[in-house]
């Protein structure tokens, strides 16, 4: 072989290499291409949310968004065990994701206009409706305008819920914030705050943990439409995001999480959201 032809084999060997290596490790500048390349990837979920989210004291996770998680992990090829969890509450979802911190977050994350602003939004995977957890003697509230100055209304600190009741239909009442709902759940059962408010379906795990002592007013007067958070600008994460999502609906196995998760607190299972393009 001439010394020309060898050098010209050596550059179409390295090339190649270097095309299986780019291939291989996909591009990193997009949440898939680093998942792919260093096969692992960040989850924040809630720590706290029966029937949705909650990290057991054996470290183990259980829930419906822990399911959906699992779901998109796996599509995007990542295994169970590679998954790395980390604790989302309402106040640090969005700073979860700018930073980097977390690949996605899966935490009954409301799709709004103001968080548009920031992260990007997969979904909705689930719609509910906004309500009341009271104590289970409770007669002097049956709905949001019923909520007055002499009651005390608690809410997680960031979320959207509290602001929603006195901007929409309680101005005076008293706001007390907590940094996660259970906080909020505990203080109702010591007769600190007079009802709690978030979504429904939240609540409803909650009341299934106390059924003798805490139940749902039933009044539902929102429409929270569950997104999963990711990354701005980065269009072809969110596609693999959205066709994970959509063939969770179409196999089934989102309803079947659902009924396993929550079924038995007597919410009545809905029918699955259309998900946004």
């Amino acid at each position: 072989m001439t010394p020309r032809a060898l050098l010209r084999l050596v550059a179409t060997t390295c090339a190649a290499v270097l095309l299986l290596a780019s291939c291989a490790g996909g591009d990193e500048s997009t949440m898939v291409g680093k998942v792919n390349a260093n096969d692992r990837m960040t989850i924040a979920v809630s720590y706290d949310q029966p029937g949705l989210s909650v990290r057991r004291l054996d470290g183990s996770y259980r829930g419906f968004d822990i399911d959906v998680a699992k779901f998109i992990a796996k599509e995007l090829g990542v295994k169970e065990q590679n998954i790395v969890w980390k604790e989302a509450q309402t106040g640090n979802r969005e700073t979860l994701l700018t930073s980097g911190e977390a690949d996605l977050v899966v935490s009954t994350y409301s799709i709004t206009d103001k968080r548009k602003e920031t992260i990007d939004f997969v979904g909705p995977y689930f719609v509910a409706g906004q309500d009341l957890l009271v104590r289970v003697n409770e007669s002097r509230i049956d709905g949001p305008k019923s909520l007055n100055a002499s009651l005390r209304l608690c809410s997680s600190a960031g979320s959207t819920s509290a602001a929603y009741v006195k901007d929409q239909f309680a101005k005076d009442v008293n706001l007390v914030e907590y940094a996660k709902f259970s906080d909020c759940v505990t203080a109702l059962l010591a007769d600190n705050v007079d009802a709690v408010t978030t979504d429904d379906v939240i609540l409803a795990g909650y009341a299934a943990q106390n059924p003798e002592l805490l139940r749902v007013v039933g009044d539902p007067f929102s429409k929270e439409e569950y997104g999963v958070g990711l990354h701005r600008d980065d269009p072809t994460s969110k596609a693999k995001v959205q066709a994970a999502l959509q063939k969770m609906i179409d196999t089934g196995a989102w309803r079947k999480s659902l009924e396993a998760n929550i079924g038995s607190s007597g919410y009545k299972i809905p029918d699955p959201p259309k998900l946004a393009p």
